[in-house]
């Protein structure tokens, strides 16, 4: 069979950056982006958080480098940025993986909680997505892949803010994906469901909630880290070179039941 005809879904010779990725979804993306074949920029609020992962991903034979990300410092982010891109030469894949969601009813919201969600969730998104996108520009393309939720597309009671602030990066994503297939880049993004991670083990350890959760599963489970990390390799392969613009739900059914 010609090549030609066969799906890629290595990441060989590639650059992934990944922010938040000292823990849960994050780091699993990192570990699962080194194993497809990439060199690894880790970004973190604390360098030192990451530093085991980055001779993790090093013992696979992969370049791996930390930085500081700590949203919503942008100015930080700028300069963690431009470092990583002159120590690794380039930065093919960016998967923006930050995001916080402190919950309150609509009626009790405080102020520094929306300023702050919507600081890092989506300011912070786009101008880190602005900086790596300008580099890919310059290189001649690249993938970018925003993780956001099934909250942008479904109502979780309590969470009003952080539904917004993901519903908006889902339409980030398809502003960016127009905007910049001119220069060879796509963006999609990545919408997960609950997902067992150390994050979330305290709430789904409450059987009531997690029988709530997987009621509205039609697939009849929590997620895992892989299935998260399956659809973000997927997007940043050669085998994905046509998908622009898309939010991939992998919420076992929940936003269509």
């Amino acid at each position: 069979m010609e090549s030609r005809h066969k799906p890629d879904f290595g990441l060989s010779g590639k650059v992934a950056m990944i922010t938040g990725s000292s823990r849960g979804i994050g780091r699993a993306i990192a570990q699962a982006c080194a194993a497809a074949g990439a060199d690894i920029i880790l970004g973190a609020r604390r360098e030192g958080d990451v530093a085991a992962l980055a001779k993790e991903c090093e013992a696979l034979g992969r370049r791996a480098m930390t930085v500081t990300i700590d949203l919503p410092n942008l100015a930080q982010a700028r300069e963690s940025i431009a470092k990583a891109n002159a120590r690794m030469g380039r930065i093919d894949i960016l998967v923006n993986n930050v995001g916080i969601g402190p919950e309150n009813l609509a009626e009790n919201v405080k102020e520094e909680d929306f300023d702050l969600t919507v600081d890092v969730n989506l300011k912070g998104t786009f101008f880190v997505t602005q900086a790596v996108g300008r580099l890919m520009m310059k290189q001649g393309g690249g993938r970018i892949i925003n993780i956001s939720s099934q909250a942008g597309s479904v109502v979780l009671k309590g969470e009003s803010i952080y539904c917004m602030s993901k519903a908006a990066i889902n339409h980030l994503t398809r502003c960016l994906a127009f905007e910049w297939a001119p220069h060879k880049i796509t963006v999609n993004s990545v919408s997960p469901t609950f997902i067992h991670t150390d994050g979330t083990r305290p709430a789904l350890a409450d059987p009531d909630f997690a029988k709530q959760v997987i009621d509205h599963i039609p697939l009849g489970r929590v997620g895992e880290t892989s299935d998260v990390t399956g659809a973000v390799v997927f997007l940043a392969s050669p085998a994905a070179s046509l998908i622009t613009g898309a939010n991939l739900l992998v919420d076992g059914g929940w936003s269509v039941a």
